[in-house]
């Protein structure tokens, strides 16, 4: 075994060595490409009907793809925390945080990006952060410190956090991007700034109406989340985001390329996550609104990438792996008509729940490895997760497996080699747990609203136990928990010692 990883995967250099620029095929350069709140129904390698994503197709068709693969959590900010530093986020207490909150991983700490640069990677982020930066009152026309530079990243180029938040710049390097010194830009979520108009004061600025929570500051004609001033020049335009993009992320692959140096970019693409406003050229092309259009924006973009990397002769020696952050969402603060455009399209497929859902589809998410002379080309139903990864290129990059993070070492998993995946994980949606066991999910007993009603998704909350087994029941539909006392015991044992004394009254909310 250990040989044939050595042959598929990479040999790394010796501590004195690491600095080298070599590239090789035991090295192959790794790009993760991220989505914003894709369901494991929107692509047509996963069962779509409506949609047809034939680039993301490709991948699926020459690789790996994993049918039970899991976001740690059902909201962005989480699953990223556990992404970057593979441990669960609820012991944290990561929860979607605003574009002006402070860094959430400390500086100090085990990263992905890490795990790269001790095996002699170049590093990068381009896309979606919302991991925090700075220590808190952020000066947003000064270099910001920390930044994702400060977590193993050699360069970065980021939006601060959603694209439906403010400050609507980009972050390169810890500055603010193209920022008149003479227009410097100040960003508050308490209070707006005096004079500044908002979607309540000015509506007749607006080109895209809100319908819940996205009231406040006006940037091209869309209302965000927060309140902003200045930084004209700064602002990005959004239609034009996934061609900023993807210009930065082979911008940085051709630099690389050129010293012949392996890399690992982290490609945190921003779709579909609302405000939904694609190129001209995307415009109308699904049939199912926009959220439709941008989806096939990014699998656009995804193709161009691919074409890039072929140009660049390294496709070859490139490792791609496919994932979104946590489920779909149709409604979620936007007048946009997502759920009438949406017509019998399943963002969630067969599965139930999506964005901030107990239930399977919070966290059931698309997840594609594609390296054709590496990995075993198929379907996996193994049981993975992605804060797995750290773990997983720290046991294949032949560096010392980090025994203290939740993320386990997956390396044969991963390449196809087996479908031994995990035995049990649990998964999280706004600070409430679940726990996957073999077909078996278990949703302990807990108050609060079965459907919210803004976005029109069942959030699984119940003040009875809930025991489904996924395999006959993909609609968890049928609760086993008076029936399956036997399986209801070990679950519920597992979900005890994963606990691990964290504190109750924030895994058992009760509103």
């Amino acid at each position: 075994m250990q040989k044939l990883l050595y042959l598929l995967l990479m040999a790394v250099l010796p501590m004195g060595c690491q600095n080298k620029k070599q590239n090789s095929p035991e090295r192959p350069n790794v790009i993760l490409i991220y989505l914003d709140d894709l369901g494991i129904g929107d692509l047509s390698c996963y069962g779509s009907k409506q949609l047809q994503t034939p680039n993301i197709d490709q991948l699926a068709q020459e690789g790996l793809m994993f049918t039970n693969a899991y976001a740690s959590s059902a909201t962005c900010t989480p699953s990223r925390y556990a992404l970057m530093t593979g441990m669960y986020p609820w012991k944290k207490k990561a929860h979607v945080i605003n574009g002006d909150a402070p860094m959430l991983i400390a500086t100090d700490a085990p990263t992905l990006p890490k795990t790269f640069k001790k095996a002699g990677y170049r590093t990068a982020v381009v896309g979606k952060w919302h991991l925090g930066l700075g220590n808190g009152n952020i000066d947003w026309n000064q270099t910001i410190s920390p930044n994702p530079n400060d977590l193993g990243f050699d360069y970065s180029y980021i939006m601060a956090a959603t694209n439906d938040r403010v400050p609507t710049v980009y972050v390169k390097n810890g500055k603010v991007d193209n920022l008149d010194p003479k227009d410097p830009i100040a960003v508050n979520y308490k209070e707006n700034f005096e004079g500044e108009p908002t979607a309540l004061t000015h509506p007749e600025m607006l080109r895209l109406k809100w319908s819940h929570g996205h009231n406040q500051s006006i940037v091209n004609g869309v209302p965000r989340i927060g309140f902003v001033k200045g930084g004209k020049s700064a602002h990005w335009v959004d239609e034009n985001m996934t061609n900023d993009f993807l210009a930065e992320a082979q911008h940085f692959i051709q630099k690389s390329n050129q010293s012949q140096q392996p890399f690992f970019l982290y490609y945190a693409m921003h779709q579909p996550h609302v405000p939904r406003l694609p190129h001209p050229k995307f415009k109308g092309k699904s049939g199912l609104g926009a959220r439709g259009d941008v989806i096939l924006e990014a699998d656009d973009a995804i193709g161009r990438l691919m074409s890039f990397l072929k140009e660049q002769k390294i496709a070859d020696n490139t490792l791609i792996i496919f994932s979104s952050d946590n489920g779909p969402v149709l409604s979620d603060g936007y007048a946009d008509h997502a759920i009438a455009d949406n017509g019998t399209h399943r963002p969630w497929g067969k599965y139930r729940g999506g964005k901030y859902s107990l239930f399977n589809a919070g966290t059931n998410v698309p997840f594609i490895v594609w390296a054709p002379k590496m990995v075993k080309k198929g379907t996996s139903d193994a049981l993975i997760c992605q804060m797995d990864l750290i773990n997983t290129f720290n046991e294949c990059l032949h560096l010392a497996v980090d025994q203290h993070l939740d993320a386990q070492p997956l390396t044969n998993t991963l390449f196809g080699l087996n479908e031994k995946g995990r035995s049990h994980l649990m998964l999280e949606a706004n600070a409430r747990l679940w726990l996957r066991k073999g077909d078996w999910a278990y949703i302990p007993p807990q108050k609060g609203v079965a459907i919210n009603p803004d976005i029109m998704i069942p959030l699984g909350r119940s003040v009875d136990e809930q025991l489904y087994n996924l395999q006959a029941d993909t609609q968890e539909q049928v609760n086993l928990a008076d029936t399956e006392q036997q399986q209801l015991i070990q679950l519920k044992k597992v979900f005890k010692e994963e606990l691990q004394g964290e504190e109750p009254m924030f895994l058992y909310m009760t509103q």
